[in-house]
Order: C-alpha cells, then sequence, then structure tokens
C-alpha cells in the first residue's frame, strides 16, 4: 500500500540496464533513488520493449530472465503504456528523436512523475522533472 510520503519515480531503459550490467555508471543520485524504501520503482512498459527489441539485433545482452529478475530484486513496478500517454506525444516537442525516450518523456509528463535518467537530451524538455 502507498502512504503519504511515497515518491514516484519512473526508470529510463540505461538505468535498469546500468544497474544489472555496470552499477559504477550510476550516479550517486540515482542510485539513492533506487534504494530508498520509500520510492516507488517504476519501468515503462516500453523499456522491456527496447530492451527486447536491443537484444535480438544484438545491440543487448539481456535475456527476459535476467529482466525480470531484475524487476523483482529492485521491487520495480511496470508502468503500462496507454492511450493517454500516446496522447501526450502529439503536443511533445521533437528535442529527443528516440522514439523509446519519447515515449518515456511522455508517459513521465502524462504522470507528472520524475524520470531517473543519464539522457542529456530529457534536459531539453525544461518541465521535465530529472533525477541523475
Amino acid at each position: 500500500m502507498e502512504g503519504a510520503s511515497d515518491v514516484r519515480v519512473l526508470l529510463d531503459t540505461a538505468v535498469l540496464i546500468f544497474a544489472v550490467v555496470s552499477p559504477e555508471r550510476l550516479s550517486k543520485r540515482a542510485e539513492a533513488a533506487l534504494r530508498d524504501p520509500e520510492n516507488i520503482r517504476e519501468l515503462s512498459s516500453v523499456s522491456l520493449a527496447e530492451i527486447a527489441i536491443k537484444t535480438i539485433l544484438g545491440k543487448l545482452n539481456i535475456s527476459a530472465e535476467i529482466a525480470r529478475q531484475a524487476i523483482r530484486d529492485m521491487d520495480i513496478r511496470i508502468l503500462p503504456f496507454t492511450a493517454d500517454h500516446a496522447f501526450r506525444l502529439f503536443d511533445l516537442p521533437a528535442h529527443h528523436r528516440d522514439p523509446f525516450d519519447r515515449q518515456i518523456i511522455a508517459q513521465a509528463f502524462s504522470e507528472d512523475i520524475p524520470v531517473v535518467t543519464s539522457d542529456g537530451q530529457f534536459r531539453l524538455y525544461k518541465e521535465l522533472q530529472l533525477i541523475w
């Protein structure tokens, strides 16, 4: 059950990958956001699709089981990509060209939650709350 002090944070795909493959690449703030028991860590269903696609293309080496285990170990909740999130894309400036990242940004705006990301292009969206 969510408490009054719980804070939702949306993890960028790279943050999950860093946490699994090379945790030393996480910033102190990102690591704190991942460890804080009062944070509700969420991962977009879009991120799971991105990991699967990039693994199939040979750009990543993260199996479905590794992804499932990381989600369990880090107590991550999956945030489905909804029609409301997709409609938010219509108003999103084209600062970032990556379609996966654009969907994550749209979700963050729609849900009004910060994104934990190392991607500097996310900063181009001035109203977006970022943790890094």
